[in-house]
């Protein structure tokens, strides 16, 4: 397999290796076909073990969003109010001259009140987290708590079993058990549910946890359709059952565990009619589940991000990575749990970041993405410190996919903030930009990733030029480190150096090099004895970090702050899973993926619906405190009583009266990670007449 260089167009037919940037746990490997300069075809890589050749509906059309006709291909300088997406091309010089003196000039008065702003429209390690880093610590700029996503997940399992660390994903095939908690994985997580099919045909049982009747509930034997938030009280209703019936692996719990006393007596407070009642499930459904989890093995749970994203998240996390140690299902290598596996990978980040070049003394202020709601309309003071005033965006549309976007929307638009985008489209965010810089795809640099749906490290390489002016992101930061006079060394290296830095002696970068991945050398069972990356080694039930910051250390139930204040103004509980073909805000410009949804929707269930005169494909307006949305039902049983489903994350101006599902979520902050509770959120909903 050869790889053509992007300067030159190729007459003939070739292939190049690569890997897929989005935020999903699989991190395929791609095979991109180029004629002529041109991507023809993107499709997985047969030799990739976990991605054996398939692709998602999504990425499977990668090669129709990079040629897409409404690529920006060149510069631009807004000409317009903010928020307008009235534009002048321009060229890069220009462009990269006025950003570097407007920048210097906040900095000189108080570099953090520069603001750099991104997350994971690209997950590689170069085009994400690399020359940017080094440019806007060097800059002395404020830093970024990219929260937005899996943050309290992730504090939760690191107080537990140290790190964002699990059993391996192939093993699943082995289960005999397995809970799919928190997560549409036929949607979200495609090749583990591929595995989690050959369990099923080997006999396994599938139990899906879930607040809606997702794809994946429709295909398991059993769902357990919880209300929003209450995980928490049903993984401890569920160590009350396995305590009482002593379906407990003593040694293992003696050997591998810390806090096991403080645990047990929490649990015993959760008997499951006491569960029952706070996560609206039949009793008898949790005492089933808890039997089949504590007699069945080995049983292995694949928890996702969707059950974190309350106010009790950090907690949950907490109480469900608890249970496979109480049952000894860490001995199996297709026993244990598994939501992340990135932190099993020997990522050099220091090296690609260079945190030294932050200035000596005080570290620069944090600022929580998931706030830059408030942030951006915060005056300056003592406890915030300066203005934002200037803000680069990168691999982030905040503007769809921030809380509350009203406030969002409202600090975009602000005359005296100096705003840079570097995207692939106009998209909402760019809409409100001062510069747009076209940015290049995957198919168009290098880069190099991690996984957190499996163990194996992804090389990707450049299969065609970048189409028009587009640059990659490190080139953008190395130019404007230039410009502002920035002599570090760090400066000059290449993207191809930078892949190699990623992991240093960790990874044979050969063997990338050759392949396009290689795997880590991970044991089949990491934790059969023990050995967590804990402080004790063990599984930390009792926590002494959490303690020690005056924290409960051992886990509960801690219930969302807007249902517990429910009321008849706003009656009914609204999460907003993703669309199915959209992953985030990614890919809802992809008119044949925007074809399949149709448009954005409200799932009600038929008892709600029928009182508010809610038909279904009726236009509805979903409203509460914050502001007010307008979209269409689908009257169905997706949505159980009480809860209502908002599908996301539409762009604002693909959507009714140029507003999305974030206009009713909020920026309160979850109990760990301080993470956002997208799904902590009350409603009401009315039928609009025609």
């Amino acid at each position: 397999m050869t790889t053509p260089t992007p300067a030159t167009a190729p007459s003939a037919p070739q292939t190049v290796r690569g890997a897929c940037p989005h935020d999903c746990p699989d991190t395929c490997a791609l095979l991109t076909t180029v004629e002529n300069g041109i991507a023809i075809r993107v499709q997985g890589n047969p030799a990739h073990g976990h991605t054996d050749g398939v692709l998602c509906a999504k990425v499977s059309k990668y090669a129709e969003r990079t040629h897409h006709p409404e690529r920006l291909l060149t510069p631009l300088k807004r000409s317009g109010p903010k928020g307008s997406g009235q534009f002048t091309p321009v060229g890069w010089d220009e462009a990269l001259d006025d950003i570097a003196q407007r920048l210097a000039a906040i900095a000189a008065r108080d570099p953090q009140a520069i603001l750099p702003y991104s997350y994971a429209g690209t997950m590689g390690l170069v085009q994400g987290e690399s020359v940017d880093r080094r440019f806007f610590h060097r800059l002395g700029a404020s830093l970024l708590g990219r929260t937005i996503c899996a943050s309290a997940g992730s504090e939760g399992l690191n107080q537990t079993l140290g790190g964002k660390v699990g059993m391996k994903v192939e093993w699943f095939a082995e289960s005999k058990l397995i809970l799919i908690w928190g997560s549409n994985s036929i949607g979200s997580n495609l090749h583990f549910w591929r595995y989690a099919q050959q369990a099923k045909r080997e006999g396994a049982r599938l139990v899906c946890i879930d607040p809606r009747k997702s794809e994946t509930a429709d295909k398991c034997h059993e769902h357990l359709q919880l209300l929003p938030g209450t995980d928490a009280a049903l993984a401890l209703a569920l160590m009350h059952e396995l305590i009482a019936n002593d379906w407990l692996d003593h040694d293992y719990i003696a050997r591998h565990t810390l806090g096991w006393e403080g645990l047990r007596e929490r649990a015993l407070q959760w008997p499951p009619e006491r569960a029952a009642e706070i996560c609206g499930l039949p009793v008898e459904q949790i005492r089933r589940l808890a039997r089949d989890y504590g007699t069945t093995g080995p049983a292995a749970i694949r928890l996702n991000y969707g059950m974190q994203r309350a106010r009790g998240g950090g907690n949950a996390t907490r109480a469900v990575a608890c249970l496979p140690a109480l049952v000894g299902a860490w001995r199996h290598r297709a026993g244990g749990l598994l939501m992340s596996s990135s932190g099993m990978f020997p990522v050099q980040r220091a090296a690609l970041q260079r945190p030294e070049l932050m200035p000596a003394g005080q570290p620069p202020r944090t600022v929580n993405m998931s706030t830059i709601g408030d942030d951006l309309l915060r005056p300056a003071s003592d406890a915030f410190g300066p203005r934002i005033d200037a803000l680069v965006v990168y691999n982030s549309n905040p503007v769809a996919v921030a809380p509350e976007s009203a406030k969002v929307v409202a600090g975009f638009a602000r005359e005296d903030l100096f705003t840079v985008v570097l995207e692939h489209f106009q998209t909402d965010t760019a809409d409100y930009a001062d510069y747009v810089l076209p940015a290049t795809t995957q198919l168009e640099h290098w880069d190099v990733h991690v996984a957190y749906g499996h163990t194996d490290v992804l090389l990707n390489r450049p299969a065609i030029a970048p189409v028009g002016q587009a640059r990659p992101n490190t080139q953008v930061f190395r130019d404007l480190a230039a410009r502002m006079g920035f002599t570090d060394a760090c400066f000059a290296d290449s993207d191809e150096d930078l892949c190699r830095q990623a992991y240093g002696s960790h990874v044979d970068f050969q063997q990338l090099l050759d392949e396009g991945f290689a795997s880590l050398p991970v044991p089949d069972a990491p934790y059969a004895e023990g050995g967590f990356p804990t402080p004790s080694g063990r599984c930390e039930f009792h926590s002494e970090r959490l303690a020690a910051q005056g924290l409960d250390p051992l886990p509960d139930h801690l219930p969302n702050r807007e249902r517990a204040g429910m009321s008849a103004e706003y009656p009914l509980a609204m999460i907003s899973p993703p669309a199915r073909n959209f992953l985030n805000s990614t890919f809802v410009n992809v008119k044949s993926l925007r074809n399949i949804e149709t448009q954005p929707v409200l799932e009600i269930h038929p008892d709600d619906a029928a009182p508010r005169g809610i038909a279904d494909g009726g236009r509805v307006r979903v409203f509460n405190a914050r502001g007010s949305y307008e979209c269409h039902a689908a009257v169905n049983h997706r949505a159980r009583p009480g809860v209502v489903n908002g599908l996301g994350i539409w762009w604002r101006k693909f959507g009714v009266g140029g507003t999305n599902v974030n206009e009713l979520t909020g920026q309160a902050l979850t109990d760990l990670g301080a993470a956002p509770t997208f799904y902590d959120c009350v409603v009401q909903v009315e039928a609009v007449q025609a």
